[in-house]
């Protein structure tokens, strides 16, 4: 997979996307001071790996659930190196028979496509219809990386930034979650 080495600390003048260069206007616009990496699309935790080692920090895996009846959705943001386990979640949000979200609901809710999601997509939940969840690791980190709003860029930026500047931005409360294995299923 092709990562650029370079780095950038702006938006470039021209993305593939709208909603690419909304991302990056977002952040400038409330103050957050970000390092932009381009690769090739990466759509995958994965994928992400290369990236990871260019930008310096983790990138987080962000995931779109739903409950049983596809009346509530949640976007669930965990460290990309922990596995996910729905029984752990579904305990603490009260909602059994959690699953993932289609595509079709993911581009509809919040304009991304699968293997694009993520927080900053929240600015197209409007009707704020999706429930915001944080596994607690999630805040260890000094820096937060993620896709904006397209897999072929990835954006790294101060974690106390996610919580300080962004998410009141964005106008989002957030329920923090314990997703760590206990011991005894290790």
């Amino acid at each position: 997979m092709y990562v650029n080495k370079q780095t950038f600390n702006s938006h470039p003048e021209k993305t593939n996307t709208e909603k690419e260069m909304q991302s990056y206007l977002f952040l400038e616009k409330i103050g957050v001071d970000y390092i932009r990496a381009e690769h090739d699309e990466a759509a995958t935790i994965e994928l992400c790996e290369e990236v990871e080692k260019v930008i310096d920090a983790k990138i987080c895996k962000n995931l779109l659930l739903c409950n049983r009846q596809q009346t509530k959705f949640y976007m669930l943001l965990i460290p990309g190196d922990m596995p996910f386990k729905t029984k752990y979640l579904s305990a603490q949000i009260k909602s059994s028979r959690l699953s993932f979200a289609s595509g079709e609901q993911m581009e509809k809710l919040l304009n991304v496509s699968p293997g694009s999601l993520t927080v900053l997509s929240l600015m197209f939940d409007k009707e704020e219809n999706i429930e915001l969840l944080i596994e607690k690791n999630v805040f260890k980190d000094e820096y937060f990386a993620c896709h904006p709003c397209v897999n072929s860029a990835t954006v790294k930026f101060l974690t106390s930034d996610l919580k300080d500047k962004i998410l009141p931005a964005l106008n989002r409360k957030y329920t923090v979650v314990d997703l760590e294995c206990p011991d005894d299923e290790v």
